[in-house]
């Protein structure tokens, strides 16, 4: 039984629909990554997952249990984390507060937990006391995944976890990302570098105009020369020719 599943979700803001049928399925263990061009509704769909809008199709699954257009708090204590691309921090909190506030729904003792989140994030322990607006980009991304990871999910949803990153701190993020796949938390993932974000992928999804457009493994999607010229900017090593093999 799949971890997360999205059954042929339609769904979008007020009047303006912007997902029609959206298929994507996270099995226990995988990384997965959704890509695709802007507008495609890519952050959507993670959305859809966190109650953050209304769907008028479809469903959404956790674990077999029906969780469509549930609201966020009750998602967030079923175990679905949801890491924003922006306003993900609360700047003028310290970092230890920013972690805290990420176990606002346990009613046990976090302290151990914290304690394994500065394991995995080590600046975080030395700055747990500065300001969490003071940080660098990729620090803050830290505290943001952080603060997700206190609730111990049964899986963790990133919109766009390296936007505004540069390389150096895009490079440590997809490696935080794969520590704590490692770990044993299944992850979703919306990515516009999706060169990068397709390598650590067990598997992912083009979406286009609110539609699956394709889907195979990481390693498939970057090797199609249709998919590189269309979404990677141009042929990647080893790119060969779609056979119409993973489309969706």
């Amino acid at each position: 039984m799949p971890t997360l599943e999205l059954r042929d979700v339609v769904g979008g803001y007020g009047d303006t629909q912007i997902l029609h049928g959206v298929s994507i399925t996270v099995d226990a263990g995988e990384i997965v990554v959704v890509i695709g061009p802007n507008g495609a509704g890519k952050s959507t769909a993670i959305k859809a997952v966190f109650g953050l809008l209304n769907l008028t199709g479809g469903q959404v699954l956790l674990d077999g249990e029906d969780i469509t257009n549930t609201p966020p708090e009750k998602v967030a204590r079923k175990g679905v984390c949801y890491v924003p691309q922006t306003a993900n921090i609360f700047p003028s909190l310290s970092v230890e507060e920013n972690l805290e506030m990420g176990a606002f729904v346990r009613e046990d003792d976090f302290t151990p937990r914290l304690h394994e989140i500065y394991d995995l994030f080590p600046p975080l322990k030395e700055r747990r006391r500065q300001a969490a607006g003071t940080l660098s980009g990729g620090q803050r991304q830290m505290v943001a995944m952080g603060k997700a990871l206190m609730l111990e999910p049964r899986i963790l949803l990133l919109d766009e976890p390296t936007a505004g990153l540069s390389p150096k701190f895009r490079g440590e993020i997809f490696s935080i990302v794969k520590t704590v796949h490692a770990a044993g938390t299944p992850i979703l993932m919306v990515e516009q570098n999706a060169k990068q974000a397709l390598k650590i992928a067990d598997r992912g999804y083009v979406l286009v105009d609110g539609r699956n457009k394709f889907t195979g493994t990481g390693r498939e999607l970057l090797e199609d020369r249709q998919i590189a010229a269309m979404f990677l900017g141009g042929p990647t090593n080893g790119a060969k020719d779609k056979a119409g093999d993973g489309a969706a």
